[in-house]
């Protein structure tokens, strides 16, 4: 449900020459609200048709804070009004479905056959097993109930865009053939986040110093397990390391009960931040931090694609990652930052006072972040690649009627 991904990739459709409509939430959305009375409405964004209507949340901010049922509930009254909602809207080519939440599929299979055309299926996160993983889904009911949505999705879908080697791996698993399946993960955007943006403003505010300060920006709920870095703030106040900082930009179910344990354990470097709506703002405040964070609760087994990695690389900033799989592998074999383990807080806390102690090795990191962005992770080059599954998909499906 949120939609920076989305959007972009649709701005860059519009400037192809390609009609675009995006159907999205409409509450607790100060951009594209929808008037009280109203079930949704149309309206145009550079090009694009965007139809808010009035029905879950596009805020993760908000949704961390929510129970699961509540959420759940939410999901399945967006699904249903924009599936309702979908049906007066003007014929598309495709129909492309992006989810988070898993439920986003069904109203997609429902225009997908009303309109007769192809539905494209995203998946942005592999439900339910990244629940399970990370603790936060446990009953047998529910786990049985989602798998067998997610595989009657799948299986409708007539192709599957998948954010990373790990969600590929994932689908493939439940019967897909490979060939179904394509990797086009989370862009870097280029543009805004920039190794020459002055952040100046923001060390001010936040009233930094001359300390080095580690950013983690973006939501605060439970799967960030962000008391990882409340644990090494503990551990670098213990060795005297008063020099490092740890700043947490966002919001989310958890944030409280992160600020009570800063009170709890007392501590004096650790910096929370109120989200800014304008996302100019984030990356200036990036560009006032030396290193990035990359954070997630440890699980069994990860295949996150998350934006703030991909705009860290962007900015040119050493990222510090402590999960497993195909992130970590990047960050190491790039040179761009450290693998962390998840449950070893010290081990974040090593690295920084390592990246804080060799300012040359931080400047080597953070070009060869930008580096990496700039080559493989370039917004126009991925929006190509999923242009080409989207026409393909048309092509195959026009060709089988």
């Amino acid at each position: 449900m949120t939609g920076t991904r989305s959007y972009e990739f649709a701005r860059y459709f519009v400037g192809k020459g390609h009609r675009v409509t995006m159907i999205t939430s409409g509450l607790f959305n100060d951009e594209f609200p929808v008037p009280k009375g109203r079930k949704y409405v149309e309206l145009e964004a550079e090009g694009i048709s965007v139809v808010p209507i009035a029905a879950a949340y596009n805020d993760p901010q908000i949704g961390t804070r929510m129970s699961s049922w509540r959420r759940m509930l939410n999901f399945y009254r967006f699904a249903k009004l924009s599936a309702r909602v979908g049906r007066k809207l003007v014929k598309p080519d495709v129909v492309y479905a992006t989810h988070t939440p898993l439920t986003i599929g069904l109203p997609g299979i429902a225009l997908g056959r009303y309109f007769n055309v192809p539905f494209v299926f995203e998946v942005r996160d592999l439900w339910p097993d990244a629940l399970i993983n990370v603790g936060g889904l446990k009953n047998p009911l529910v786990i049985w109930w989602l798998r067998r949505m997610a595989k009657k999705i799948y299986a409708e879908a007539k192709h599957i865009v998948a954010l990373s080697p790990g969600m590929k791996e994932g689908i493939v698993r439940t019967g897909i053939p490979a060939e179904r399946v394509t990797v086009i993960p989370n862009a870097s955007d280029l543009d805004l986040f920039r190794p020459d943006i002055d952040g100046s403003s923001w060390r001010d505010r936040l009233g930094l110093g001359k300390r080095f300060a580690a950013i983690y920006f973006g939501a605060m709920g439970f799967a960030n397990g962000l008391e990882y870095v409340i644990e090494a703030a503990r551990i670098l106040a213990e060795r005297g390391n008063d020099h490092i900082v740890l700043v947490l930009h966002g919001d989310g179910g958890k944030r409280q009960e992160l600020e009570k344990m800063v009170r709890y354990y007392e501590l004096t470097n650790v910096i929370f931040n109120n989200l800014v709506p304008d996302k100019s703002e984030v990356a200036r405040l990036v560009a006032g931090c030396q290193v990035c964070m990359t954070i997630y609760r440890a699980a069994k087994e990860n295949t996150w694609s998350p934006n703030k990695m991909f705009d860290s690389l962007a900015a040119g900033k050493p990222v510090l990652v402590n999960v497993t799989g195909w992130l970590g592998d990047l960050v190491e074999h790039n040179h761009c930052g450290r693998r962390l383990d998840p449950r070893r807080p010290d081990m974040l806390a090593d690295a920084l006072k390592e990246l804080a102690a060799d300012a040359e090795l931080c400047r080597e990191m953070g070009s060869n972040a930008r580096a990496l962005a700039e080559r493989d992770f370039a917004r126009s080059k991925l929006a190509d690649g999923l242009e080409k599954v989207l026409a393909k998909a048309v092509q195959e499906f026009q060709a089988n009627k």
